[in-house]
């Protein structure tokens, strides 16, 4: 269930990403969903090895870097399929940071095991 809480919240933010970038556009819903589950395996593989060949490079930008590692992920799942095009590395490092934001903003009500929460507020 925390799989496909992750992969909506994701695919949720590609879909934004969709609606408010013009370089970016999918063929159809099905390459939006494949994308989404595409760039959740990009994340939990590929990117951490990335972070760290550019390390280096990351903490000389005071972390700024790492703006460029997350565009290149979903540049990667562009490259990848044929039915998710991308303009260029600017529209992805945008597109990273929409998919970014939608996490975040869901984390605060999926929680950190991928479980929906509910908040009670006392009076």
């Amino acid at each position: 269930m925390g799989f496909l809480a992750r992969l909506f919240i994701t695919g949720l933010g590609l879909l934004l990403a969709d609606a408010l970038l013009p370089g970016v556009r999918f063929d159809g819903a099905l390459s939006l969903w494949l994308a989404a589950f595409l760039l959740g395996l990009v994340n939990a593989f590929v990117r951490p090895l990335f972070v760290l060949i550019t390390l280096p490079l990351t903490l000389l930008t005071l972390g700024l870097f790492l703006f460029v590692v997350n565009g290149s992920m979903v540049l990667l799942v562009a490259w990848l399929m044929p039915s998710f095009h991308l303009a260029g590395l600017g529209t992805a490092i945008l597109a990273s940071v929409i998919v970014g934001l939608t996490g975040w903003i869901a984390n605060a009500f999926v929680g950190d095991r991928a479980k929906i929460e509910m908040w009670k507020v006392k009076r």
